[in-house]
């Protein structure tokens, strides 16, 4: 016999060693990331449903879902926020079906408007057609069993690695963040990055809690590159069950020509090789930014979609289309961009106060 219950990762240790044995586990699922959101974003409130075995007290399939209030962007759950990978922690239809049905008890009694789920591996258990789906993203990995020759050798010599032997002759230097200051640096290169690119920035406090939760655990790091001592380029890498991520990145947008973006990713794919990672992940990319696609291609990268589901009881409180083509997207875009260095970071804040 199984039941479903909401129980507190934090507390349970039943749940992180049950994140770290599913085939679908991320280091979003873990109990840390639970601790990170809710520090960071006041309007978010996680429940963590699981499955458990009545017999053996053990964890068979789980569900975090966050409560996101907004009066901007709507009061909504959402399977995960700020993740760009995840899934519900199933083996099966029935078992998911089970969950999402608790999941829409709570979303009944919030009297909330829908439910998002962004999947990666389980798309395939969306089959009820009371799900809308949203394919507007793409995901591109790295196999990285066949070892760190094969990647190179399946990588484009005219704007990779050429790229990276440009970086080598400029004597671009790597180190990890290994304290508050590295990390402010490589916040500052981020935001700016962000701002240039007409997109809001996380706060700050955001990159601290993963840095602090999960760094000393091996789980996160923040690699840099500099040249004559200032960093000028810096990728966010998570890492857990056999993956490394690459979640966010910023560089300093006068040395983008000798190549330092590029030999970061050259050197997080040589470390996810040695320390024997399966994949390396270049995380996900809209559909609408073919140029962004076409350079993590260049890297021989596998591509796959990534579907988020929506349900809302057929009541079509949210449209599974592009956002990105959006009047209030392009509207927001042209803010970031044009917004005062002193004005950008107040509207930043704003935008992730509502959304998720």
């Amino acid at each position: 016999m199984e039941e479903i219950k909401i129980i507190d990762p934090c507390t349970d240790g039943r749940w992180d060693n049950f994140v770290a044995n599913h085939p679908f586990g991320w280091i979003v699922h873990l109990s840390g990331w639970k601790k990170v959101i809710e520090q960071t974003f006041p309007h978010m409130k996680a429940y963590y449903f699981a499955l458990i075995d009545k017999d053996t007290n053990a964890i068979k399939a789980g569900l975090p879902i966050y409560e996101i209030s907004s009066w901007l962007t709507g009061n909504r759950l959402v399977s995960i926020p700020f993740a760009t990978l995840c899934d519900p922690l199933v083996s099966n239809v029935q078992q998911k079906e089970m969950l999402i049905s608790e999941a829409i008890r709570l979303l009944d009694h919030l009297k909330f408007c829908y439910i998002e789920i962004r999947t990666l591996a389980s798309s395939s258990l969306f089959v009820n057609k009371s799900y809308r789906v949203n394919a507007e993203y793409k995901h591109h990995y790295i196999d990285i069993s066949r070892g760190e020759g094969a990647v190179w050798k399946n990588t484009s010599y005219k704007s990779i690695r050429y790229m990276i032997n440009k970086a080598i002759k400029n004597n671009i230097q790597i180190k990890y963040a290994q304290n508050d200051h590295d990390l402010l640096a490589f916040y500052e290169l981020y935001a700016e990055t962000r701002k240039r690119l007409g997109l809001p920035a996380q706060p700050y406090i955001f990159f601290k809690g993963i840095f602090d939760q999960f760094k000393a655990a091996g789980r996160a790091d923040i690699l840099l590159a500099c040249m004559n001592n200032k960093i000028i380029a810096g990728h966010l890498h998570l890492n857990f069950n056999g993956r490394l991520s690459v979640e966010a990145m910023g560089d300093d947008c006068t040395r983008r020509n000798i190549g330092a973006s590029h030999y970061l990713y050259w050197q997080g794919i040589r470390k996810a090789c040695a320390e024997e990672y399966k994949i390396f992940d270049f995380g996900r990319t809209s559909t609408h930014n073919p140029t962004l696609i076409s350079f993590k291609r260049r890297w021989g990268t596998t591509e796959a979609d990534l579907c988020t589901y929506y349900y809302d009881h057929g009541q079509k409180k949210v449209v599974a289309m592009s956002r990105e083509t959006s009047m209030a997207y392009k509207l927001l875009s042209y803010l970031c961009q044009n917004a005062p260095k002193p004005v950008y970071p107040v509207l930043s804040r704003f935008c992730y106060r509502h959304l998720g």
